[in-house]
């Protein structure tokens, strides 16, 4: 009897880590894998499930076939510690909490009726591997920083650091990149406990089929082959993830901030964002507030909530900002990212150098004073400014940690001048924003990286006649 051979759409499931930085791209991710006719999954616990109520929104308007999968998980332990009291040791507590959810991840995907194509998970979930020799899938891992980092994490790992106390030259590297105790992430990791989480997600990573990484060729094209060379497996290049989403979610709120860009001259202003975790302490805060006053630059400034508790940083900011009426905006809170980024008023961002936030800067011609202050975000600092040439170190050094208004000012003015260097600067990014949107649309590398990636893990189920 004849067989007919039935092509399916394939099925990812994607396990994010909790946490926004790391949250949001995976959902993206969704969004695009969606978006192309894959059928996905995205696991979260009830927290964050929560939190992604408006991702399922958006799939069950455009009729992608994307669903929230909620994993059972203690409340008391469901989201990333409070910023004002978060440490190093209590990531690692989270990060080895979630290994209780192997169990409940591995209940769902036995319970499916057919075994899912793929399983992309993050690279912080280094747990997953074990899942996915289990129920006999492949998996890919998800790591949040750009491929640059990633490829000089990955040979200081395989050639070793050498002396932390002096500065070396990261080996195996196609540029030079020189670094420092200060400016390396993994010399903070130091603890039995944390050395033995980086070993599991070290050969969690090692044993994967491949990377899906948020970048795109013509930014970081030298180290993608590098790394994929240094992995010996395949390298997903498929970002910017931003572009292909959230600019319709985010249009909703933007009235009220675009109504004070609006009014302003083009590339003129200076946006101020310093991520989710990052938490400045009252006298950090002044010094930000006064260098931007000091600039002469317009400004918007998103400040968190809690960097505000105290009576006395609230009576300092209503004064700053009856100072600064015409010239500076300050936003509480959560801010339109995207929206305020795309807008002409926009012309520099002040930014901690998290990956998420610089991709989505250079992807909109926004070139940016960069305020490293943890992780990797000193090497995106340096892939910034020394390789790409679109960034502004707040500090000559690049890492100093004593940033005053004087540092700022000067970093916003050099920025946002009229010389023929800022010019180029400005000239390189815009161009670089132009080549993320050519990625992404049909054609583009992002794009027929996608259609290679989907193409790899379709599925075919033989069936008689």
């Amino acid at each position: 009897m004849a067989e007919r051979s039935i092509i399916l759409a394939a099925h990812f499931v994607l396990v994010p880590l909790i946490g926004q930085g790391h949250t949001i791209p995976m959902s993206d991710l969704a969004c695009l894998l969606a978006g192309r006719g894959a059928r996905v999954s995205l696991v979260a616990t009830p927290a964050n499930a929560a939190r992604l109520q408006g991702v399922a929104d958006m799939a069950r308007r455009d009729m992608l076939r994307l669903e929230i999968v909620e994993l059972p998980f203690p409340p008391a332990d469901d989201g990333l510690p409070p910023g004002s009291t978060a440490s190093i040791d209590s990531f690692l507590r989270l990060f080895l909490d979630l290994y209780r959810l192997a169990g409940p991840l591995e209940a769902y995907l036995q319970a499916l009726p057919r075994r899912p194509s793929c399983i992309i998970s993050d690279a912080c979930n280094p747990w997953t591997a074990g899942v996915a020799r289990s129920v006999g899938v492949p998996r890919l891992f998800f790591h949040v920083p750009s491929i640059f980092y990633s490829l000089c994490d990955l040979n200081v790992a395989k050639y070793g650091k050498g002396d932390h106390d002096a500065s070396y030259v990261v080996p195996g590297m196609p540029v030079r990149v020189e670094m420092t105790k200060e400016t390396w992430s993994s010399s903070f990791f130091t603890t039995p406990e944390w050395e033995e989480f980086t070993k599991d997600a070290r050969e969690a990573m090692r044993t994967a089929d491949g990377a899906v990484m948020n970048t795109f060729l013509d930014l970081e094209q030298q180290f993608v082959a590098s790394y994929e060379a240094a992995l010996g497996k395949p390298v997903w290049a498929l970002g910017p993830f931003c572009l292909r989403n959230r600019q319709d979610e985010e249009a909703v709120h933007q009235s009220a901030v675009t109504a004070w860009l609006d009014k302003m001259d083009q590339s003129t202003v200076i946006y101020v964002n310093f991520g989710s975790l990052v938490r400045m302490p009252p006298k950090q805060l002044y010094e930000v507030g006064h260098g931007l006053e000091d600039s002469g630059k317009p400004f918007l400034w998103v400040v968190k909530e809690s960097e505000t508790a105290l009576p006395e940083a609230q009576e300092w900011l209503q004064a700053l900002e009856a100072r600064t009426i015409g010239q500076g905006l300050v936003l509480r809170g959560w801010a339109p990212q995207l929206a305020i980024m795309s807008h002409r008023a926009v012309g520099g961002f002040v930014t901690h150098c998290g990956w998420n936030s610089l991709l989505e800067s250079v992807a909109h011609g926004v070139p940016v004073v960069t305020w490293p202050h943890s992780g990797d975000q000193f090497l995106n600092e340096r892939l910034a400014v020394e390789i790409l040439g679109v960034g502004v170190p707040v500090t000559p050094s690049g890492n100093d940690k004593a940033v005053v208004r004087g540092h700022i000012a000067r970093a916003v003015s050099e920025l946002m001048g009229d010389g023929a260097v800022a010019e180029e600067r400005r000239t390189k990014c815009k161009d670089y924003g132009e080549k993320a949107h050519a990625a992404v649309v049909e054609g583009g590398s992002s794009h027929q990286n996608l259609t290679r990636l989907l193409q790899t893990f379709m599925r075919s189920d033989n069936k008689e006649l």
